[in-house]
């Protein structure tokens, strides 16, 4: 049997992304940070015929995520897949311009995107080596990739994300296992952003089993809106 581990599971593209590879057959474990709303999403994919189990932990907390993957892990013999998407809460989460952008600002966000990537990351590589097979995938917007200077602190720790999960794919190209970002050059489900258009998650994962599967090769694969809504990569 195989699994995936999706690390910010939340009801719209962690939600997706376990139907996606649930459907497939894969297991599937969520990780975030409230239990309550990791249950909810359980007992959806549970009632569709999806494996699925909760595993909380707060990706600011390094041990608690490490061993929450560890969990994972025993729980389902194994992490084929880790995905690794954690947002912060919309009118929480302080969005700043370049200019007035503060040093903690950014130290947050790297806490929050990269150095979380980073630790989820060395709880499940050493197991894939082993193995000589499995696909890392981390999810950002796309400011990471063209900057919006309306979320500049956001966008570099995107960035720097982006930048490291690349290098990675490079560092791992002929031992079997699969590094690459996923951009989303959209807002999923309610546009947040003025002049940032609002997608279906579902739209966009097609992407993350590409790079799993077909795509091996490709670093990255960026989501954007077409004339017909389609995800280009």
């Amino acid at each position: 049997m195989t699994s995936i581990a999706i690390v910010g599971a939340g009801p719209q593209l962690g939600l997706a992304i376990a139907r996606t590879f649930g459907t497939q057959g894969y297991d599937v474990a969520l990780i975030s940070r409230n239990p309550d709303k990791l249950n909810d999403l359980v007992t959806a994919l549970t009632t569709e015929g999806i494996t699925a189990a909760a595993f909380p932990a707060d990706v600011l907390d390094r041990d608690a995520l490490a061993q929450a993957l560890k969990d994972a892990a025993a729980r389902f013999d194994g992490i084929d897949v880790l995905e690794y998407s954690p947002v912060g809460t919309f009118g929480v989460t302080a969005l700043t311009a370049p200019a007035t952008t503060d040093p903690s600002h950014v130290e947050f966000e790297m806490n929050f995107q990269l150095y979380g990537a980073i630790a989820a990351t060395q709880a499940v590589l050493p197991a894939m080596r082993e193995a000589g097979s499995g696909t890392l995938l981390y999810t950002t917007g796309a400011g990471s990739i063209w900057p919006d200077p309306r979320v500049a602190n956001v966008n570099a720790a995107a960035a720097a994300l982006r930048n490291w999960a690349m290098n990675l794919h490079k560092e791992l190209a002929g031992t079997g296992i699969q590094a690459a970002h996923i951009g989303i050059d959209a807002s999923i489900g309610v546009s947040v952003i003025p002049g940032v258009e609002a997608v279906r998650p579902e739209q966009i994962t097609p992407l993350h089993w590409d790079l799993h599967t077909t795509k091996r090769d490709h670093a990255e694969l960026v989501f954007r809106v077409g004339d017909k809504g389609v995800p280009r990569g």
